[in-house]
């Protein structure tokens, strides 16, 4: 939070939520939605602020996930659409129809493994990776922006939190 804004635990919207739930039920702590709630909203600026950065790429979040996470594997690398929905934490039929909307465009193509003549691979274009390379820097900078009024230690501190609530199901 920039200097002036309330922090949740000083006047944020979260503590006239709080409050609302006090008083019609009073036998009910609500503090988990008041995080909760942090978190989320957190997330959806972070969000909005990354779709409006790849907004003139005509990419949304969905396809940048995919050219992000094909670019970190290496030019010319290949995941199979099992390995990169497995990496991303996707159903195969989600992953199906981002790659169908990024080959229609040009960024990716499917090609028969060589390994395994029945299985696709899928690997950045020269298209898709130039765009992809060049979006990753504007990326980083949009995101250092919004981050910007945290220190190194604060965003450690945020990540192991975070790291605590997103770990394995219970």
């Amino acid at each position: 939070m920039g200097q002036g804004d309330p922090t949740p635990t000083q006047g944020g919207p979260m503590d006239g939520i709080l409050a609302q739930w006090r008083r019609e039920r009073p036998d009910v702590d609500a503090s988990p939605m008041a995080v909760c709630g942090e978190v989320w909203r957190a997330g959806e600026r972070l969000r909005q602020g990354v779709i409006a950065n790849i907004a003139s790429a005509d990419l949304d979040m969905a396809g940048f996930d995919v050219l992000l996470t094909l670019r970190r594997n290496g030019r010319e690398q290949a995941l199979s659409p099992s390995a990169l929905a497995k990496d991303m934490l996707l159903s195969t039929s989600a992953m199906t129809n981002r790659l169908d909307r990024l080959e229609k465009r040009g960024l990716i193509a499917r090609r028969t493994d060589p390994d395994d003549r029945r299985g696709l691979q899928i690997v950045l274009t020269d298209a898709g990776f130039a765009l992809v390379d060049g979006l990753v820097v504007s990326h980083v900078e949009t995101e250092e922006r919004m981050l910007a009024a945290l220190s190194q230690a604060e965003r450690a501190m945020l990540r192991e939190l975070l790291g605590k609530i997103g770990g394995p199901a219970p």
